[in-house]
């Protein structure tokens, strides 16, 4: 199979509209119905929707308290208007951070998680979001282990890069499949 791969020359948000197509095509090539995608504020996942009808748009939103202590970053408003449109949005710890980054902050110390987080930034931070996210929907139940889905990730806000994948749950990471890549930005 030969297959062309997008490289951005850019990494973060100017590539979000780009990425969107390029998933969305990519799903409908492969009969892929699920798309994850990252969204802290809500901005990604609007943009996201309309681009992607049709399709299982999961949206994965930071953890509460990842900022600062009890705040979620998605407006309540939002997610209630992203889910009313057909998303289902998750919130929940962190696949590559949770306890593991909690000892890192108190005792100065990496662990093993936030290590395979550093070296997925080797291929680029939408890699590991990409990745990340996706093993979150799948321990929120909202994807299956068992079917190939499209996973979008960023750098910093807004996305540039788009894998399909096979997931799997956190506690199973091992088993998680990169199938392609779709697009990223040529420099991590």
């Amino acid at each position: 199979m030969e297959k062309s791969i997008t490289y951005f020359e850019h990494r973060g948000r100017g590539n979000t509209e780009q990425v969107l197509e390029l998933a969305r095509r990519r799903a409908e090539e492969l009969g892929i119905g699920v798309v994850v995608v990252p969204s802290t504020s809500g901005n990604t996942a609007e943009t996201a929707l309309p681009l992607l009808a049709g399709l299982q748009v999961v949206v994965v939103s930071h953890s509460t308290g990842y900022t600062e202590p009890g705040r979620q970053e998605m407006p309540a408003q939002v997610r209630e208007g992203l889910e009313a449109r057909g998303a289902q949005v998750v919130t929940t710890t962190h696949a590559f951070g949770g306890v593991g980054r909690s000892v890192r902050k108190k005792f100065d110390t990496w662990q093993a998680e936030e290590l395979i987080a550093q070296t997925l930034k080797r291929f680029g931070e939408g890699v590991k979001v990409a990745i990340e996210v996706s093993l979150m929907a799948a321990d929120a139940g909202l994807v299956s282990q068992h079917n190939e889905i499209v996973a979008c990730g960023g750098t910093g806000r807004g996305l540039d890069t788009a894998l399909v994948l096979r997931p799997t749950h956190a506690q199973t990471f091992f088993d998680l499949e990169i199938l392609e890549i779709i697009c990223k930005p040529r420099t991590p």
